[in-house]
């Protein structure tokens, strides 16, 4: 299809000089979003200040969001030298709600970035060139408003151990044939649920954003009705690992991504939703009702 042809980029089309050359005065924030990733944000955080704030300054900050952990994730975050933030912290005024978008909507009020690029912090399987890839078509093409990345992506069991090339389950059970259904200008993305991507800031404070994980889906679908798809671009990024999460855990995700579609297209959810899932329990099975939040949090800009 024409989109996938001109929107479509890969890591290395700029080098680092070039974006250096074309980022100007533009300021970049790094934002990882995190929640009891203790074990993997250090990482994340050291190698990418190492290679893009120490040697070379594409990043003006790295400010990581930490989403109610309750491990050492704060800790280990600030000590790998990122600017360290507790979400529920950040606008007291507002409230806190759990979540990933949450984290997301807050990064706002505490970055100051013209250009924000957002990481998972569970990361294990990735390199620091995620971070100019995404860059690229914003610094280079002015008409580019949001892009995401895209990966190979092998599945990572809970132990660690590596799986077959599964990663994706969501994209490919919920987001995908969602898109199939209603969103057909948005067929060409290649993991349209892809953690690593970046945005405006100008784009990003005009958006509703859902506070659980469909900030990515709903981010996409927004930015096409309102700018039209050709202000997003893909970038191969190569090769991404990270962990898998349980499958019921899955579950409550699809539910997300699901109720924030279904509010796009006219048929708003209550908040939150009673999911009900089954799993065995004494040698039978047993029903669970899991309450799902689906809230959304209104553009930043009108709460600025």
């Amino acid at each position: 299809m024409a989109w996938f042809e001109t929107q479509t980029h890969h890591w290395d089309d700029w080098t680092l000089a070039a974006l250096l050359a074309a980022k100007g005065s533009t300021r970049v924030s790094l934002v990882v979003p995190a929640r009891n990733e203790a074990a993997t944000v250090g990482d994340v955080v050291t190698r990418v200040r190492t290679a893009l704030v120490d040697t070379v300054a594409l990043l003006d900050e790295i400010v990581v969001i930490d989403s109610d952990s309750t491990d050492a994730t704060y800790d280990v975050a600030l000590d790998a030298g990122a600017v360290v933030h507790r979400s529920a912290e950040i606008r007291p005024d507002l409230g806190s709600v759990p979540g990933k978008g949450e984290a997301m909507w807050k990064s706002l009020f505490v970055t100051t970035g013209d250009l924000l690029v957002f990481m998972d912090a569970d990361l294990l399987d990735w390199d620091t060139h995620f971070v100019p890839g995404l860059l690229g078509p914003l610094l280079t093409r002015p008409e580019v408003a949001l892009v995401k990345g895209f990966y190979e992506r092998p599945g990572v069991g809970e132990d660690g151990s590596a799986t077959t090339y599964d990663g994706g389950r969501v994209t490919e059970l919920v987001a995908r044939p969602w898109i199939a259904l209603a969103h057909r200008e948005l067929a060409g993305l290649v993991q349209p649920l892809a953690g690593e991507w970046a945005i405006r800031r100008s784009l990003f404070e005009t958006l509703s954003v859902p506070s659980g994980y469909a900030v990515e889906l709903a981010s996409l679908v927004d930015t096409a009705a309102t700018l039209g798809v050709q202000a997003i671009a893909q970038v191969d990024l190569g090769r991404r690992a990270h962990r898998h999460q349980a499958l019921l855990d899955l579950g409550a995700m699809a539910t997300q991504i699901l109720a924030a579609m279904r509010s796009r297209a006219g048929a708003p959810v209550a908040d939150p939703v009673r999911l009900r899932q089954y799993q065995p329990a004494e040698g039978r099975i047993a029903g669970v009702d899991r309450a799902v939040p689906v809230s959304e949090r209104p553009p930043a800009r009108s709460v600025a």
